[in-house]
């Protein structure tokens, strides 16, 4: 084809920048769908350092991007996770960086039961594991509480209910304490109820619960799901007040009954359980009165009949202290009576009695003293004279022992010095140093053990020849070549532990 050079003739449709037509796009689209719900399969969520969430809705034959700011992300209710069925509603736009289309989330709700039963499920292992549900951390409900705590509605049915069964059965003192039970606030509000409580002060203004109640009546699994929050059910664990849940009807189970202490059926089965029933307690405490004035009437008439039995064994009081009271009178004439006749008695022996002067009876005294003295020295004049006497009996045996030693000493030196001589001209004679002194020599290795046989050394091998007056080295210049060599014999040490006295060995 030829060229003419003319040129082609001009289009009418409109130039755009990349640009404009990007941001002209998204203006179509955020016009045209101003606000939708999509319902999708969570995938591939990541939270960057920015603190938004990127994520992917998908079904089985298209994806979405999505996107939920950092501030949004509170507020959605739902923990975002990998295959996690949601129904997502926001605004529909584009990202001209990339091209893409993509929604920006700002509510997030379960798609179904199916997924709701799922989380619920993966959240009460995931407690259970921590222990928040073990049977060692219930705590005993009080018997008669002063002061109870309800977390409801103030509004609702509920509280009519419980106020209503506390006033019939036993009338107390009840703190009511509102919040939302159902919503995006309902989880808040009932955990900072239920810390509330605890932390109010013993001796403080407002007085502080001795038991609480968290109720709600019935609903479906959506309207119940406040009490399945996390916040929420680690809060009734944390109580150091015992907490009874009473959420739903009797055949609803929410996360916080496997966390609070007892769980009711119904709000009116948990003041039920919350204080006793008055009348019964009046009754009972009349028929414990009546048994116990009983018994103490029985007690007494026991306690009478025994006391009447132990006077009938006893003799009249009276008789018995006028003969003791006569008794008395008889000794205290007795006395004295008995006290003249002694002082008379007395008054005669005086009267005749002899009296000794004081010199005669320090001389005889002097005289039976110096008599004592002369046996004394007699005694001690005879054991001296015996303790000499046994003394150089004792010295002289002593000597005698002593000769008797040191004979039997040196025969025994003379004796060990024999003995001694003998075993060295036996060890002369067993020493192989004699037989090198008849001509022999003792052949050794170069690690210095003896060379029993030729086959025993190699061709090159390094020897050491021991003769009687002194060794030499040689090697070896032909033998039986690659024949292995006898393992070398262990020295065989001396009985008694005693060395070979520096003497060697053929063997």
């Amino acid at each position: 084809m030829e060229n003419t050079g003319t040129a082609a003739p001009a289009s009418n449709v409109p130039e755009f920048s990349v640009s404009e037509l990007s941001f002209a796009l998204k203006r179509e689209i955020e016009t045209a769908f101003p606000r939708v719900r999509v319902r999708g399969e969570i995938s591939q969520p990541s939270f960057p350092r920015s603190g938004h969430c990127y994520f992917r809705l998908k079904d089985e034959n298209a994806v979405i991007d999505g996107v939920a700011w950092k501030g949004t992300i509170p507020r959605l209710g739902i923990k975002i996770e990998e295959g996690l069925e949601v129904i997502a509603t926001g605004k529909l736009t584009t990202y001209a960086g990339s091209s893409r289309y993509q929604i920006i989330v700002d509510r997030m709700e379960l798609a179904g039961e199916g997924a709701l039963l799922k989380l619920l499920e993966d959240r009460r292992r995931k407690l259970a594991g921590e222990g928040l549900f073990d049977a060692d951390r219930k705590r005993p409900l009080p018997f008669l509480p002063g002061v109870v705590g309800v977390v409801t509605s103030p509004s609702g049915a509920v509280i009519r209910d419980i106020l209503h069964r506390l006033s019939d059965r036993f009338p107390r003192h009840v703190l009511v304490w509102p919040v939302a039970v159902q919503g995006e606030k309902a989880a808040g509000e009932v955990a900072a109820a239920i810390s509330g409580f605890n932390r109010l002060p013993e001796d403080g203004p407002v007085p502080r619960p001795d038991v609480l109640i968290v109720a709600r009546g019935g609903g479906s699994l959506e309207d119940l799901w406040a009490f399945n929050e996390e916040i929420v059910v680690r809060a009734a664990a944390a109580s150091t007040i015992p907490l009874i849940s009473a959420v739903g009807h009797e055949t609803d189970t929410t996360l916080i009954d496997f966390a609070s202490d007892r769980r009711a059926p119904t709000p009116t089965a948990a003041a039920e359980m919350a204080v006793p029933v008055r009348a019964d307690l009046l009754a009972q405490t009349l028929d414990l009165g009546k048994r116990t004035v009983a018994g103490m009437n029985r007690h007494l008439r026991e306690a009478a009949t025994g006391l009447a039995g132990l006077a009938r064994g006893l003799g009249d009081p009276r008789q018995m202290i006028e003969e003791r009271q006569q008794r008395v009178d008889v000794g205290g004439e007795r006395l004295a009576l008995a006290m003249r006749r002694l002082v008379e008695r007395r008054d005669h022996e005086l009267a005749v009695a002899r009296l000794v002067r004081p010199d005669a009876v320090i001389a005889a005294k002097q005289q039976l003293l110096t008599a004592e003295a002369r046996a004394l020295e007699s005694a001690m004049r005879r054991f001296k004279g015996d303790t000499t006497q046994k003394i150089e009996r004792t010295a002289e045996r002593l000597e005698q022992f002593a000769d008797r030693l040191r004979r039997c000493t040196n025969d025994l030196l003379t004796r060990g010095g024999d003995r001694v001589s003998q075993l060295g001209k036996l060890l002369d004679s067993y020493s192989f140093h004699s037989v090198l002194n008849r001509g022999f020599a003792l052949v050794r290795d170069q690690d210095g053990h003896p060379v029993l046989a030729a086959a025993g050394a190699r061709p090159g091998e390094m020897l050491s020849i021991e003769f009687a007056d002194g060794r030499i080295g040689a090697r070896v210049s032909d033998g039986i070549g690659g024949a292995p060599r006898p393992a070398s014999p262990t020295p065989r040490k001396r009985e008694g532990g005693r060395g070979n006295g520096g003497q060697g060995s053929l063997l």
